[in-house]
């Protein structure tokens, strides 16, 4: 569903991204480890067709993610660190617009109950965005990817701002997705959320992919020695 293959892709001289090979299949979330600048939103924006690879091939659904952007997009749902809403809207008021954005209606009550599924309390759903927190902010934003019903999601980092239950929450969401067939890619920090959630974890470490390996098959205390040794290498 989501391939990635031979990747380059380098700013003013300096390679971001570097013979990066990777795909994700249906029903699948792949986790994306890395410190800041290893490349992991990089590949987040080439796959939404914001930037073009300098040589490699990346596509969705078999369509290339640059030349057929549009369509591509129609198939993603996007979570990223920072969700931009409409301060002066509430948090109904913004899904419901998004959701409108990419050609879809729902009910009030629809809307509150994607919102509540998504973690954000029903006492916030009519108040203005202007007052929420953070971790309220990306909740809503994880709505708005979760009312698209998309069959691919990308969150970069997706659990910023969120306490730890909510966080949690998201965790189920995210597996209760690939159980009915999306396909995921989560970046991020949080190297126990990505062993908890995902399937298949990936580090990248200055663009490159130093290491892919099952979750099932390393304890998250093994996943962090192994996640430190190879940023201190």
């Amino acid at each position: 569903m989501i391939r990635l293959q031979d990747v380059h892709k380098s700013f003013k001289g300096n390679p971001a991204i570097q013979n990066l090979t990777l795909q994700v299949e249906k029903g699948e979330i792949l986790g994306l480890l890395g410190a800041n600048g290893a490349g992991k939103s990089t590949t987040i924006n080439m796959l939404l067709g914001f930037l073009s690879p300098d040589s490699g091939s990346v596509s969705i659904k078999q369509l290339d993610a640059t030349q057929r952007a549009s369509e591509v997009r129609q198939l993603v749902g996007y979570i990223p660190e920072n969700v931009n809403l409409y301060s002066y809207l509430t948090g109904v008021e913004n899904l419901d617009y998004f959701c409108r954005l990419a050609g879809l209606r729902y009910a009030k009550k629809e809307l509150e109950d994607v919102l509540t599924t998504c973690g954000l309390q029903s006492e916030a759903h009519h108040q203005k965005v202007a007052n929420y927190s953070k971790g309220m902010r990306q909740k809503v934003g994880i709505a708005i990817a979760y009312a698209k019903k998309a069959e691919v999601y990308l969150l970069d980092e997706p659990a910023s701002g969120l306490d730890p239950l909510a966080s949690n929450e998201l965790s189920d969401l995210l597996k209760k997705l690939a159980s009915e067939g999306a396909t995921i890619l989560m970046a991020s920090h949080d190297i126990f959320r990505v062993r908890e959630v995902c399937h298949r974890i990936g580090i990248l470490k200055k663009g490159t992919l130093i290491k892919e390996i099952r979750s099932d098959a390393i304890s998250a205390s093994e996943l962090e020695q192994l996640y430190l040794e190879f940023m201190k290498n």
